[in-house]
């Protein structure tokens, strides 16, 4: 099973590894590849299209885990590559290009998404990914989204010793409601994957994509799978036995909430 998620104090980015059907090569600079594909994005319309198609473009990159740097006695460092990914820092990265309207504004976008006020220091990141959700909503990065048959439970994680017991409540959505309800979804949804371990949250993170036919895909950075790419929704959740998930509505105007904080 795909475990990145739940160590999120953890990941972030590291090694190499290929963009692909972008026309860059992977020897250019972190900057000009991002820089591209926020410019390549911008005529992309909505932002489910420029999650869409800049996600796509990163299909191949490498996965890679236990990236992030700092600790509870270690400096926190503002960690920026796009050449390897964890599930999280893939949806970070990804979200943070689309919302910005411009290159020069994607580090303070995706200071934003990682931590609670844009505070780089490693109590403010957003180690649990409930957290991180809850904090994107009080942005207006992202919106919650529900559907009939969703249920509420309630889980005490206490993974990271060093922050202590967080005891929170949660609105998810069984999997067979989630598989069954296509029409209510949209490329680029951030699908959270909730884990049965007592002490954690989630066990993973992607976005949601439809294929070609309308196949219903997960595009992930898959630890097993060891780069970024599409799978079938229904086979990843059989596979992982997934029981709970929670989505995760990027919203338009996110880069104006941003700007209006900084």
């Amino acid at each position: 099973m795909d475990e990145a998620a739940t160590r999120r104090a953890i990941l972030g980015f590291l090694g190499g590894g290929l963009i692909l059907g972008v026309g860059v090569r992977p020897g250019v600079s972190r900057e000009k590849r991002i820089s591209l594909l926020i410019r390549q994005a911008r005529d992309k319309g909505p932002i489910s299209r420029r999650i869409h198609f800049i996600s796509g473009a990163l299909r191949g990159t490498r996965y890679q885990g236990y990236t992030l740097v700092g600790g509870p006695r270690r400096p926190e460092q503002f960690v920026v590559r796009d050449d390897a990914f964890d599930c999280v820092t893939f949806c970070e990265t990804v979200l943070a290009a689309a919302i910005s309207p411009n290159p020069g504004e994607f580090d303070a976008a995706l200071r934003t998404i990682r931590y609670h006020n844009g505070v780089v220091n490693w109590r403010e990141r957003n180690h649990y990914f409930f957290e991180w959700g809850l904090h994107n909503i009080e942005n207006k990065i992202c919106s919650a989204v529900t559907m009939p048959g969703s249920i509420k439970i309630e889980k005490t994680v206490y993974w990271h010793r060093e922050l202590g017991k967080r005891h929170f409540s949660i609105v998810v959505i069984p999997r067979t409601i989630f598989l069954s309800s296509k029409s209510m979804l949209a490329n680029g949804d951030i699908v959270g994957f909730i884990t049965q371990r007592p002490n954690m949250d989630y066990f993973h993170v992607g976005f949601v994509a439809f294929g070609n036919n309308g196949e219903l895909l997960l595009r992930h950075a898959s630890q097993s799978h060891r780069r970024v790419l599409d799978e079938r929704m229904d086979r990843f959740a059989a596979v992982n036995r997934v029981q709970y998930v929670t989505l995760l509505r990027p919203q338009e105007s996110a880069s104006v909430s941003m700007n209006d904080k900084l």
